[in-house]
């Protein structure tokens, strides 16, 4: 049961990592357009739908590479914080390299924009600690044994009928 239990709060440290991760991203990438002193309020309904698209981006693409690094420190017993951080800023990297054009006559990405780059690492990063403080502090805790039953403690000599 306990391994159940620890696939849920995995699912559960993802999504909270998917979500404050596609928040970071919807930010930064629309923060040069919230600068502009002339704009005018932002509509709350429009930022919330941008929101959500943010985190079905995130979760979509980080799926498959966050799922391999949460194998690995499950399998490993890894519960530092730096790991998941490493980790996390890895998975936002392949999440940006994977939508880029990749050249195989010069075995170069093409089209690469820097700050892009640092921000889908920065989110990565975030979102892998954030997944630490959820799911990633207890990591291959599922596997320990339960300490052994004490035994009960004797009965008193005159408990049982026959003992006389």
């Amino acid at each position: 049961m306990s391994l159940i239990g620890r696939l849920i709060v995995i699912f559960i440290g993802f999504l909270a990592a998917c979500f404050v991760g596609g928040m970071i991203v919807v930010v930064a990438l629309l923060f040069p357009e919230f600068s502009d002193l002339g704009a005018g309020p932002v509509d709350q309904g429009t930022i919330d739908i941008m929101l959500g698209f943010g985190f079905i981006f995130v979760s979509g693409f980080a799926l498959v590479p966050a799922a391999v690094i949460v194998a690995i420190t499950e399998a490993l017993y890894i519960r530092s914080a730096l790991a998941y951080a490493v980790g996390g800023g890895l998975v936002g990297l392949a999440c940006y390299l994977g939508l880029v054009p990749f050249h195989s006559d010069t075995l170069q990405f093409e089209g690469i924009v820097r700050r892009h780059l640092e921000i889908m690492t920065g989110a990565g990063i975030v979102a892998g600690v954030v997944y630490w403080l959820i799911a990633g502090r207890n990591a291959g805790a599922w596997r320990q044994p339960l300490p052994p039953r004490q035994p009960p403690p004797p009965l008193p000599l005159n408990s049982r009928p026959d003992a006389q």
